[in-house]
């Protein structure tokens, strides 16, 4: 465990960094939420990894197997958490006591940027709301879910094996919610007829039992909970499945084998769990964005801006290197390489703006009139930008709008050490003049793949085309800030899947080499199937749109005019392994407390389709089947599923399929 004495000194040690990152991070426009740095060690580091990020959760089973997960990934796999930052307001952000100083300053810088990326992307906000001065208020939210569950836990009368199987019921389809609407605290439906007290009544008239159960039987009880209509509903399918259970579910009485009314405390329980799935979403639903916009500035701040001194800068190049270049789908690399591209291409569409304004320049000429060399080297900063040092100062005073001047005036009378932090005397347009996308080494190719479609679809919005003389005069004209200024526009208004179909081009997975890749069922190996940036981009959005799972919608609450459940599978082309859905089922079926149905379409090949295939070079083309699973609490029963209600399940134009067209063909 760390000692207060080792947690100080390093606290002590960062007290500068911190307050420095925090300084340039608002000089290059950020706008964080505040951050609290805390020093853990690697136990307590797994813990928080558990626990979500946060020091207290409820009681359950899933955060020691979670941290045994983590704690043996270390172990075996090798690699560490370096920090670990949670959406709040303030933040918190824990730095393992372990990192060296340049570990250190590169985490800090990356946690500012994220602490930016909450505060300001509105899909956050669907969760506190966009009103000023909302936040999540999360630590305090979760702590009061903790005791909300560990008073059901320490009920003499509830059973603690029956408060965690609830949660494990619930946890099930945590994902089952609408994570494109904003939260609201769901309130259960005031009822005309309660069937509790139904059941109540009767017993006080002395019935007998075979007068019960031929007259009020289970069906005329669960008719009179649902209202005389019995009429189905939603009207429309609805995506927050757990908010439908909170408001028409029950829980199922095994010894009674029938449903009752849920108790307080599993309402209680639903309610916390629902809410910590609505705050939790963003988080998942921005990953690549996220992460990719902290590998942004990060970069930016220690390597460019020399937040790592000459003694850390290899520790950091190679702390980078690490993170950047792990295997599988990296949302580090593909989020960084993202916000790259947008930023050089809004810049090159200012450059051509301006360029096609130039008096005899369209966008037909446009490579036969414009030495593009010339352009990049009239892009290159001002000389005293890119080497600000003491001596000369001076020369800095005559770059108008570029310079922060009372920060100068500072600087010049030694109040700011300009070697060591020559942000500071720059304003925000300074900067982006300092750190110009289109002229670093990396990106000069950028000017050079300007097309002839990227001309024309500036070109017909350019109205006042002699509006310079020359080429030096519409350089000057142009702003340094428009790509950061996009960044910003993108980073909070887009989500993962919004992001990566708007920005991910054809012109991006060739400079970088993505490509798709399938099952082949013919050779039972996998083959690389498509450069195409639409199947490049189909296959990425499978694995975003809805955190990548399954999407399942209510479709009826009365299905059959019985009371049963009926959930639809939104098929987009990928088929759910049937035996997962068939456990979940049966998770499903406790918290309604009567029988559940699924629709979905199945996938079929069979071993002449594939065999035939196979003699051809080709895929076998699979035959797909709608199909209802239904589940009574005892057994699962498999039938055809009606045309109307196959093609009420099958995707649109905006969902997402991963294979291309004729592939391996």
């Amino acid at each position: 465990m760390t000692t207060n004495y080792q947690a100080q000194r390093i606290a002590d040690e960062l007290e500068e960094p911190v307050r420095e990152a925090n300084e340039l991070a608002r000089k290059l426009g950020l706008d964080p939420y505040p951050v609290n740095y805390w020093i853990v060690d690697n136990d307590e580091m797994n813990q928080l990894i558990a626990y979500d990020g946060f020091q207290e959760r409820y009681p359950h089973w899933r955060w020691g197997m979670k941290f045994d997960r983590q704690q043996k990934t270390n172990q075996y796999v090798g690699g560490k958490a370096f920090e670990l930052v949670n959406n709040d307001d303030p933040s918190n952000a824990f730095l393992q006591e372990s990192n060296s100083l340049a570990d250190q300053k590169a985490v800090i810088t990356h946690v500012e940027a994220h602490a930016d990326f909450f505060a300001n992307n509105r899909w956050f906000g669907l969760f506190t709301g966009d009103e000023p001065g909302s936040s999540p208020k999360a630590a305090a939210m979760l702590a009061r879910h903790a005791k909300t569950i560990e008073s059901a836990i320490a009920d003499t009368d509830v059973e603690r094996s029956e408060v965690e199987r609830w949660i494990d019921n619930v946890l099930c389809i945590e994902d089952a919610i609408d994570q494109h609407s904003a939260f609201v605290h769901q309130r259960i439906a005031e009822e005309d007829l309660d069937r509790e007290d139904i059941e109540q009544a009767l017993e006080g008239l002395g019935i007998s039992d075979a007068v019960r159960r031929e007259v009020f039987d289970e069906e005329w009880l669960e008719g009179q909970r649902e209202g005389p209509s019995g009429e189905s509903f939603p009207e429309t399918p609805d995506r927050d499945l757990l908010a439908f259970l909170r408001e028409h579910g029950k829980r199922y009485d095994a010894e009674a084998e029938r449903a009752r009314e849920m108790e307080p405390w599993q309402r209680d329980v639903l309610d916390a769990l629902r809410t910590e799935a609505y705050y939790f979403a963003p988080q998942r639903m921005t990953k690549v964005m996220n992460e990719g916009w902290a590998a942004y500035w990060e970069s930016m701040m220690m390597g460019e801006e020399g937040f790592a001194d000459g003694e850390e800068f290899i520790d950091y190049a190679d702390h980078q290197a690490r993170v950047l270049g792990s295997p599988g789908l990296n949302p580090y690399k593909l989020g960084k390489e993202l916000w790259e591209y947008l930023e050089n291409t809004e810049n090159r569409r200012e450059v051509i703006d301006k360029l096609l304004r130039i008096e005899g320049v369209t966008w037909r000429n446009f490579h036969d009139t414009v030495d593009l060399e010339r352009v990049r080297e009239l892009l290159e900063p001002r000389a005293p930008l890119d080497e600000i040092r003491r001596d000369r100062l001076d020369e800095l005073e005559s770059l108008g709008n570029a310079v922060d001047h009372d920060a100068l005036e500072r600087a010049r009378a030694g109040g700011i050490d300009v070697s060591r932090y020559p942000w500071k005397v720059l304003s925000y347009e300074g900067l982006a003049e300092r750190h110009y996308s289109l002229v670093k080494p990396q990106n000069r190719g950028v000017l050079r793949r300007i097309t002839q479609a990227d001309l024309e679809r500036v070109g017909r919005y350019v109205l006042d085309d002699s509006l310079y003389g020359s080429v030096e005069e519409a350089i000057a004209d142009v702003d340094r800030t428009a790509g950061w200024r996009r960044m910003a526009e993108v980073r909070t208004s887009h989500n993962d899947v919004t992001f990566i179909d708007e920005f991910l081009t054809q012109e991006f997975v060739d400079r970088h080499h993505y490509f798709t890749y399938e099952y082949a069922h013919a050779t039972g190996d996998y083959r690389a199937t498509s450069t195409d940036a639409t199947d490049v981009k189909k296959k990425l959005l499978l694995q975003f749109t809805n955190f990548g799972k399954p999407t399942i919608e209510v479709h009826d609450g009365n299905f059959g005019n019985r009371n049963e459940l009926l959930l639809g599978h939104r098929y987009n082309g990928v088929a759910l392994d049937i035996g997962q859905a068939k456990q979940t089922l049966a998770r499903i079926f406790e918290l309604w407390g009567r029988p559940v149905n699924l629709m979905t379409i199945r996938k079929e090949i069979s071993e002449k389709d594939i065999e035939v295939a196979r003699r051809r070079n080709r895929e076998p083309e699979p035959t797909e089947r709608g199909i209802r699973i239904r589940y009574d609490g005892l057994e699962f029963e498999t039938t055809e599923l009606d045309e109307d209600l196959t093609v009420a399940i099958e995707a649109n134009d905006i969902d997402y399929d991963t294979k291309p067209p004729e592939w391996l063909a």
